[in-house]
C-alpha cells in the first residue's frame, strides 16, 4: 500500500467518526398560523348598522315629505269634523231626535214630490185625451205657483208665531232668520203683520220696528205660517234656534198649532222687466 492510499484511508476514517450514525428526515414544512375571522354580528347589531347613520336618497326624501304632508292633512280634517259636531254632542238626546225627525220629515216631502211629478207623467202618457189633462194639470200648477208667488190666497194647517217685543230689541235680521228657518222646515205660505213673505222678500231696520218689502211693521210681529207644524214649531225650539236667540233679546215667543191657517194678504202680479220665457 502506497503513502497516498494509508492517508486517504485515514481521512475516511475520521470523517465517519464526525458524521451521526443516522441522518433525520426531513418533517413538513411549517405554514403560517391563520388569522382568526372576525366575531360574527348579531341580526340586532347588523340592523343597527344599516339603518344609521342614515343613507337617504333624493327619491326617498321627497316620498318622506309627502307622507308627512298626507298625514298633517288627515289630521287637520279631523280637527275640524270634531269642531262641527261639538254643537250636536251638546245638545240633549229629545233635541237630538228633534233634529232627526225633521230630517226625516224634509226626505219624506222631497219624495212625495218625486212621486207626484211621477204620477203627472203617468197620467199624461196614459190619458185619453192628453190635451185636457195637460190643461187640467196646468191649472193646477199655475194655482200652486200662485200661492208661492203670494198672488193667491190660501189656506191650510200651521201655526201662528206671535213675537213681542216690549224692550224694542228685535231687529229685521233676527225676523229674516225666523223666515228662513221656517222655509227649511217646509213653510208652503208665510204672511207677517199683513204681508205677504215671497221669494224676493227682504227686511230692513227701520227706526224701532222693521220694513218688509218698505212696508212698515210694528210689534207684536204675527207670523202665520201654512205647513206641518210637525215640523214647524220644532225647527224654531231646536237649541239656539229662532226661539232661544229672540229670548235672549228680552222677547217673547208664543207658538200656536192650527188646523186652519189662512194666509190671504197677495202681492200684485208684477211683469218681469228682462226676463222672458225661454219655451218655444
Amino acid at each position: 500500500m502506497s503513502k497516498q492510499d494509508e492517508q486517504d484511508g485515514q481521512a475516511e476514517n475520521r470523517l465517519r467518526r464526525e458524521l451521526p450514525d443516522e441522518v433525520p428526515a426531513p418533517g413538513p414544512v411549517p405554514q403560517p398560523q391563520a388569522e382568526k375571522p372576525e366575531q360574527e354580528l348579531t341580526g340586532r347589531q347588523r340592523l343597527v348598522n344599516g339603518l344609521w347613520p342614515p343613507r337617504l336618497s333624493r327619491a326617498q326624501l321627497i316620498v318622506a315629505l309627502l307622507l308627512f304632508g298626507l298625514g298633517f292633512g288627515l289630521a287637520v280634517q279631523v280637527a275640524s269634523n270634531s269642531d262641527s259636531d261639538s254643537a250636536l254632542r251638546g245638545a240633549r238626546q229629545e233635541d237630538l231626535v228633534r233634529i232627526l225627525d225633521e230630517l226625516d220629515n224634509r226626505t219624506q216631502r222631497l219624495e212625495d214630490e218625486k212621486t207626484g211629478l211621477e204620477q203627472q207623467r203617468q197620467e199624461l202618457e196614459n190619458s185619453s185625451d192628453q190635451a185636457q189633462e195637460a190643461r187640467r194639470q196646468t191649472a193646477e200648477k199655475e194655482r200652486q205657483l200662485g200661492i208661492l208667488a203670494g198672488t193667491v190666497a190660501a189656506q191650510g194647517p200651521g201655526i201662528t208665531m206671535t213675537i213681542d217685543d216690549t224692550k224694542g230689541t228685535v231687529k229685521a235680521d233676527m225676523l229674516l232668520d225666523a223666515i228662513q228657518e221656517l222655509r227649511a222646515a217646509g213653510a208652503e205660505a208665510i204672511q207677517v203683520n199683513g204681508v205677504r213673505i215671497v221669494a224676493g222678500t227682504y227686511l230692513t231696520d227701520s227706526g224701532n220696528s222693521v220694513s218688509v218689502d218698505g212696508n212698515k211693521i210694528n210689534a207684536p210681529y204675527r207670523f202665520k205660517v201654512i205647513g206641518k207644524s210637525q215640523d214647524l214649531e220644532p225647527a224654531l225650539n231646536i237649541p239656539g234656534g229662532v226661539v232661544q236667540t229672540l229670548e235672549k233679546e228680552q222677547a217673547t215667543v208664543t207658538i200656536e198649532r192650527s188646523d186652519k191657517i189662512i194666509v190671504d194678504a197677495l202681492r200684485p202680479a208684477k211683469q218681469p222687466d228682462y226676463a222672458r220665457s225661454s219655451s218655444q
